[in-house]
């Protein structure tokens, strides 16, 4: 027997009717809904595939909010997705777990390398629950909504902290996963249970890197405040009957497990400010957490560093440490490495800053931020050839930005970002900010100006960031509509530049003309890959030749059905796949006074059912002016499909004149119905010359049935069957045999894909481009974004505006960011474009407007660059940074430094470029001896 698409044998083998899609979608968005309005820590959260809940959503056509915590995830999925023939098979989670022989069905463990939205979502407990009992299959993953930073901010776990327990006694490992929150008087239970032995006689270890670090003792502080970094060793060691407890007067060195005299209790007072927070989940701080531990928390982990704020001095070969790989941490290692290879920061950090700290600022981390970044770079400075473990920084930054949290891959840009700005708001020296009213530039001299609202911002922001990492740069806007011209300068702390793209992608498309005036047609046109639907557009509308009344409607066809129209101008090509199918219909421009009709085709997949249809070929889209009934809708498709007619015998008639002298009637003429004779021959005729055979008094010639836009209700189409006025109305042509005998349905098969890569496709190489053009595209005038548009005081409108940025004033660190990277919902690109950049001489002076001589010199060299090699997900971080003082370069690869020479350091990879302000010691020598100098 077989069984419908609707239905699925139950265990007791009877078949049960479950809902419908619609009702699918109606229940599990409720659910959705009722989820997000209590969203609260301790809620379970089910990770699915992203594979199978993608086939779900199209079997419901409807893109459901399935990321509670994205408010941008799902929004640029289409509003009409297609719905599939078949309801999806079992849940299948197969995809995302690790399959090994000896992990066990009781606990899957998810791939480490999974990214929320492209491999897996997040769905709430109920919404699981109720997708289980209508799919089954598995494997469950449910994971714990946690509440991560300072802020609170709310989060799902999705992978929890990896232990790796080390038993003394037997020398056996065993993994154990728990929460980042979970306590430490947790973590005893567990671990006590496990190996049944009484609390009293547990000691548990840090053991990060197998060296014993600090005592954990059962408290209410948290395994993140404990530092504990995810797949770390801890220790248990097993008090024996009759000994003395673990650490009374002795500590173990972690090596052979031997003891030694415990030294003397470190002041309280440290570096970093405090005890150390790892990942920042904490709301504070235990003071008793430790307890009968041999060492202070402030010292377990806070890079093992000082114990004042006095001034310190490069160690021998120091700058040469490298910085451990804490689980996806490389892009925190690079941006490090850099900044603390930044010679006024090397010197600002080096001494006694206590007075700069600003715990006050509520824009500010209380300080801590600083001191750990301040200790951070003593260590690295004093402790030669030694990797260091960043783990108290990590957990700092955590705590302050927990989107830098977790073992998740970065961007070294945005952290750098976020750590400048942090480290001037911990180090500002203006406790009580001035209130200044800006004014407009109202044809005042530019110098003027700037130097007015440079002052405001010193006012309010001062700090050793400020004075070296900040210039400003002067912003016109100009309204399209009164020329209001609106001067503003404005400070920055980096650049980021774009890539004047020389990557490009060919794209192919086929149009459709929607007044039947000629047969569909591929083109192929050439598109920046990171454009927009607009460029594509207008490709396209210059190979076809558009008319100046006519406009493009694109869309994806999937599965003989249009997915979506791409309606959105804004919308990142990369929004499209190579392996899509994209058409455009060529409309009028006077659409708004129009329905659009789509129309979709049905054929019979049996001859012996004719109730079993299908559709198939790709669906034409046209236009109805005022339709009224069926009829209406009869003739639009005639005059569609008149392309497609394989031949026809055109006789004389209304509208048409024979080729005789006579007037009598002319001998039959078999033409061929091709574009020219529709488009040349008929255009502004009346419309018997569409199609002689389509007469508006006879009853309606073809199939068709009006569909609702999820295409499951069809309703017949008669002659009179009233046409509600609607923006859209969907129809299905059920094909016949006359259907078949009339058109050539060949022109509507087999679309080709939107790029077909592979060998047949001649790659070109990638030409270098220069940090200069880069600059330059950067600084060059270009209108806002539809999204981005500036309100113009004298038209009180918000107008799209032209925008030109100009260089005005420089500073002594200038960091350059080059946007190789692209993001949509779809796809995540990078653009792997050789930039050649200056290493010395970098001479900025003709892109500075001021005119202000005093200014510093404009000449800048280099003295470090943060990589980024591979792909999105799968990249890896590296820098290369010199030592000023031996005028070598080094490469900065986690743990692993090594010198490179200055001739290797120009590659592809390079993703942030730091300059140092240089400029000769004797007037007139260029490219001779140059020094670090600072402006006022």
């Amino acid at each position: 027997m077989t069984i419908p698409d609707s239905t699925y044998m139950m265990e007791n083998g009877s078949i049960e009717l479950p809902c419908t899609s619609e009702e699918e979608a109606r229940i599990i968005q409720e659910l959705m809904s009722k989820a997000e309005s209590n969203l609260k820590q301790g809620n379970l959260y089910y990770v699915i595939s992203n594979r199978w809940f993608t086939d779900w959503q199209r079997y419901i056509r409807k893109p459901l909010g399935a990321y509670p915590f994205n408010e941008h995830a799902t929004e640029s999925l289409p509003s009409l997705l297609p719905n599939s023939a078949n309801r999806p098979g079992p849940i299948d989670n197969g995809d995302i777990i690790i399959r090994e022989a000896d992990s066990g069905d009781d606990d899957p463990q998810l791939l480490r390398t999974l990214e929320e939205g492209r491999d897996y979502v997040l769905v709430p407990q109920e919404v699981w629950e109720k997708l289980s009992e209508w799919y089954k299959g598995g494997p469950a993953l449910p994971r714990k909504m946690i509440s991560v930073g300072d802020a609170k901010q709310l989060s799902v776990e999705v992978f929890p902290l990896c232990l790796n327990l080390f038993d003394t006694r037997d020398k056996s490992h065993k993994a154990l996963r728990l929460s980042k929150k979970a306590s430490l008087h947790e973590l005893y239970t567990i671990v006590c249970r496990l190996k049944e032995i009484a609390p009293e006689k547990a000691h548990i270890w840090d053991y990060f890197e197998k060296t014993k670090h600090t005592k954990l003792v059962a408290s209410n502080q948290t395994l993140e405040d404990s530092n504990l970094q995810m797949d770390q060793d801890i220790l248990l060691e097993v008090q024996p009957e009759g000994s003395l407890p673990s650490g009374f007067g002795f500590d173990s060195t972690g090596n052979d497990l031997a003891l030694v005299p415990v030294e003397p209790l470190r002041s309280s007072v440290t570096i970093a400010g405090g005890p150390t927070l790892s990942n920042g989940f904490s709301t504070g701080y235990s003071s008793n957490a430790y307890q009968g531990s041999s060492l202070n928390s402030s010292y377990g982990d806070m890079e093992d560093g000082y114990d004042s704020l006095r001034p310190a001095s490069k160690g021998e070969r120091g700058g040469l440490a490298g910085l451990s790989n804490l689980g996806n941490t490389c892009f925190m290692n690079s941006a490090l490495q850099c900044l603390v290879h930044t010679p006024p920061l090397v010197e600002y950090f080096l001494q006694d800053y206590t007075d700069e700290i600003n715990r006050q600022n509520p824009l500010g981390m209380h300080g801590e931020l600083a001191l750990a970044f301040g200790e951070l770079l003593r260590k690295l400075w004093s402790s030669g050839r030694t990797p260091v473990a960043p783990r108290a920084f990590k957990g700092k930054l955590g705590r302050f930005a927990p989107q830098f949290s977790g073992y998740n891959q970065h961007d070294s840009q945005e952290l750098l970002a976020f750590l400048l700005d942090g480290l001037h708001e911990d180090l500002n020296r203006v406790k009580q900010k001035p209130y200044f009213e800006t004014k407009d530039s109202d044809g005042r001299p530019d110098e003027e100006v700037a130097n007015e609202l440079w002052r405001y911002h010193r006012a309010r922001n001062d700090s050793v960031i400020v004075d070296i990492c900040q210039g400003q740069y002067k912003s016109t806007l100009v309204c399209p509509d009164c020329k209001k011209i609106s001067i503003t300068f404005d400070p920055f702390m980096y650049l980021s530049l774009p890539l004047p793209s020389t990557v490009t992608k060919t794209m192919t498309v086929t149009v459709f003309y929607s007044d039947g005036s000629g047969l569909p047609m591929p083109y192929t046109v050439t598109v920046l890959k990171h454009g927009y639907i607009k460029d594509l557009a207008q490709a396209l509308e210059n190979a076809c030749c558009l008319r100046i009344d006519e406009y493009l409607l694109l869309a994806e066809v999937y599965d003989h059905r249009v997915f979506r129209y791409f309606e959105n101008p804004t919308e990142i090509l990369n929004s499209v796949k190579d392996d899509e199918h994209i058409v455009a219909y060529r409309l009028p421009k006077r659409g708004a006074q129009l329905t659009i009709l789509e129309i979709s085709h049905r054929c019979i997949i049996d001859s012996s059912k004719a109730s079993e249809r299908k559709l198939f070929l790709t669906p034409l889209v046209t236009f109805l002016e005022d339709p009224h009934n069926g009829a209406d809708i009869d003739f639009a498709v005639h005059k569609v499909l008149a392309p497609l007619r394989r031949k026809s015998f055109i006789s004389s008639a209304p509208g048409l004149k024979d080729g005789s002298d006579n007037g009598s009637p002319s001998e039959t003429i078999e033409v061929p119905m091709n574009s020219c004779t529709i488009q040349f021959g008929c255009e502004g005729q009346s419309t018997e010359c569409i199609d002689p055979v389509w007469n508006s008094s006879m009853e309606l010639t073809f199939h068709l049935c009006l569909t609702d836009e999820r295409g499951t209700n069809c309703r017949p189409v008669a002659k009179d069957t009233v046409i509600e006025p609607v923006r859209m109305q969907k129809v299905i042509l059920d094909w016949t045999e006359k259907e078949y005998e009339l058109y050539d349905a060949s022109y509507l098969k087999d679309l080709p894909e939107v790029h077909k890569s592979g060998l047949t496709v001649k790659k070109t190489k990638q030409e270098a481009i220069s940090l200069f053009s880069c600059l330059e595209a950067f600084l060059k005038e270009e209108p806002l974004g539809p999204d981005d548009m500036w309100y113009c005081p004298r038209c009180k409108e918000h107008r799209q505006a032209s925008k030109k940025l100009d260089l005005w004033r420089l500073s002594d660190i200038l960091v350059f960011h080059l946007k190789r990277f692209s993001y949509s919902r779809w796809l995540k690109n990078k653009l792997d474009t050789f930039v050649n950049f200056p290493i010395h001489n970098l001479d900025l002076s003709k892109y500075v407007k001021s005119t202000d001589l005093s200014e510093s010199s404009h000449v800048y060299e280099l003295y470090a660059i943060s990589n980024h090699y591979g792909g999105l997900g799968g990249g890896h971080y590296t820098a290369y940074c010199k030592l000023i003082d031996d005028d070598r370069w080094y490469h900065f690869d986690d743990s692993h430094v090594s010198p490179v020479a200055e001739s290797d350091i120009k590659t592809s990879a390079a993703y942030v470029l730091f300059y140092r302000r240089v400029k000769a010691q004797q007037d007139g020598v260029v490219g001779g001896s140059y020094q670090c100098h600072r402006s006022s």
